[in-house]
């Protein structure tokens, strides 16, 4: 049976919405749960490839709870945060007036579309994207918008779930998507599509390679990927000319 959070086309934006609607109370718990914290270190260590710099500008698509906003603020970037979702901009919200940032602005959560951000070309020095590029209803125009909006040198970094290429890693991964990770939706939201919806939209994404093939095609230079937890999980990384 389809996933009823997963749709091609124009239907896309409204599908995700209804799932992040859904899951936003409990988003971070269940990631702390399903990933058994490491989503924590992968996060990290995405912002450690960013070398973020104090006082430059940094966007962070598709923002959710404002984790790699936060981040990026405490090491001294000047934040904006970006997501479609009112209810995961809430929790945002919510977690930045909870936050102390010492020497550093808070993060500005703002509502918009990752596929046409409302800010001028070459306006950043890092633009960022975690769990949000599967989710758009288009990898290239999503990677593109990133492209525009940054600084010539800016760092463009994508982190979300791989495809492993050994085989055998790859079939214990997607069984532990399949049947585990829908029980944490099933048990914290009522819901067990709202995380059967994962492997569902992994399966169309064309994940670290397809990423790192695109970024390469569009003109990033320096472009690589880092492979976390056998590509489980991945960041790909590129530059402005």
């Amino acid at each position: 049976m389809a996933n009823k959070f997963y749709q091609t086309g124009v239907a896309r934006a409204a599908k995700v919405s209804d799932l992040f609607a859904a899951i936003a109370p409990r988003y971070d718990l269940i990631n702390d749960w399903q990933s058994l914290g490491l989503h924590r270190w992968w996060k990290r260590r995405l912002v450690r490839l960013a070398h973020p710099r104090s006082g430059e500008r940094a966007l962070d698509l598709c923002c959710g709870s404002g984790d790699i906003a936060l981040r990026l603020a405490d090491a001294g970037m000047l934040v904006t945060g970006l997501d479609f979702s009112a209810p995961m901009l809430a929790v945002a919200n919510e977690r930045r007036r909870r936050a102390a940032h010492s020497g550093s602005a808070s993060p500005v959560f703002i509502l918009g579309d990752a596929l046409s951000v409302p800010f001028p070309d070459n306006h950043f020095d890092t633009v960022t994207i975690s769990y949000g590029l599967r989710n758009l209803a288009s990898v290239e125009q999503g990677l593109k918008e990133m492209l525009r909006v940054a600084k010539p040198g800016g760092r463009v970094l994508v982190l979300d779930f791989g495809k492993p290429e050994n085989a055998f890693w790859r079939t214990i991964y997607f069984a532990y998507l399949r049947v585990c990770v829908p029980v944490f939706g099933k048990v914290f939201c009522g819901d067990s599509q709202a995380y059967a919806y994962i492997l569902e939209s992994l399966l169309h994404y064309p994940a670290q390679r397809g990423v790192e093939a695109k970024m390469r095609e569009l003109g990033f230079e320096q472009v690589r990927t880092v492979n976390l937890l056998g590509g489980m999980m991945s960041i790909n990384y590129g530059e402005k000319p």
